[in-house]
């Protein structure tokens, strides 16, 4: 009997195609540049589907998902309740103040401007636009309006010597005229002569 040759070994299969990988991914950054078309247009509510969709539907997609998930947020801050806007003098003032303690000394000065067009003769109105404006390297400007607030609320005086968003100011000639005591308080301080 013949010797039958061995047969050649059998070829391992080639790895099946990835699952429409490509198409997946296709699809994916359709959806979310559509979603991202909508922001653009300010349509917030059919973003923020089309940007859970793709958080939904394309989980694999890391880096897509995590672009959609910041887009996603702007859309739900957009569509979230709004803060009112200060409407009294006082939640002007507060509100500057919290401006000023994040840094945003544009912001400060535009609600304790509109709140010094509203009540012009209030000193704390005019003592916190005094700080913007120091903070801000406007001189002239600080020291008008600290000099208003002085003459409305004396005690103005002996805040600004401590406060430190007038450290600038500190050893300034007008700064000091500013802020000195009222004759009366001068008067008060001295101590008596003993006799």
């Amino acid at each position: 009997m013949a010797k039958r040759s061995p047969s050649p070994p059998a070829r391992p299969l080639p790895p099946p195609p990835p699952p429409l990988r490509a198409n997946r991914y296709t699809e994916a950054v359709m959806l979310y540049e559509r979603g991202v078309e909508l922001l653009q247009r300010r349509d917030y509510a059919t973003a923020a589907l089309r940007l859970k969709d793709v958080l939904d539907r394309y989980p694999e997609e890391r880096e897509l998902a995590e672009r959609a998930r910041l887009y996603l947020r702007v859309c739900e801050r957009e569509l979230g309740p709004k803060a009112q806007a200060p409407r009294t003098v006082e939640e002007r003032v507060y509100a500057a103040t919290l401006a000023l303690n994040a840094g945003d000394d544009g912001a400060a000065l535009s609600l304790l401007s509109d709140a010094r067009v509203e009540a012009p003769d209030n000193g704390h109105v005019r003592y916190m636009l005094a700080v913007v404006q120091a903070r801000r390297g406007a001189r002239d400007e600080a020291l008008a309006e600290l000099r208003r607030a002085a003459e409305l609320d004396p005690e103005s005086r002996v805040l600004a010597r401590r406060d430190t968003d007038f450290e600038d100011l500190h050893d300034d000639e007008e700064f000091l005229r500013v802020t000195e005591p009222p004759p009366t308080a001068r008067r008060r301080q001295r101590p008596r002569a003993t006799r």
